[in-house]
């Protein structure tokens, strides 16, 4: 098993409304999805076959950290409460 995590960027596409990945770490990796919980899922199946396929590495566990990142707006009421 590899000792260090690989790195992955999920950032909010705020107009296609999904979330994107890519990594440094992983060539060629650059995947999308509706919800954060559906990306980690698909970033598990994606990995480790980019990984076999990349650098011919077949280890069974391939362990991935995510650093997210979506901005948002925060705006104070106004008017009579």
């Amino acid at each position: 098993m590899t000792n260090k995590p690989l790195f992955v960027r999920a950032e909010w596409d705020e107009e296609a409304n999904v979330w994107v990945a890519t990594s440094d770490d992983v060539a060629g990796l650059a995947t999308e999805a509706d919800t954060f919980e559906g990306l980690v899922g698909k970033l598990k199946i994606i990995i480790p076959e980019l990984m076999e396929l990349n650098e011919g590495n077949q280890e069974y566990e391939v362990p991935f950290e995510v650093l997210t990142r979506r901005f948002e707006i925060a705006q104070r009421k106004t008017g009579a409460a």
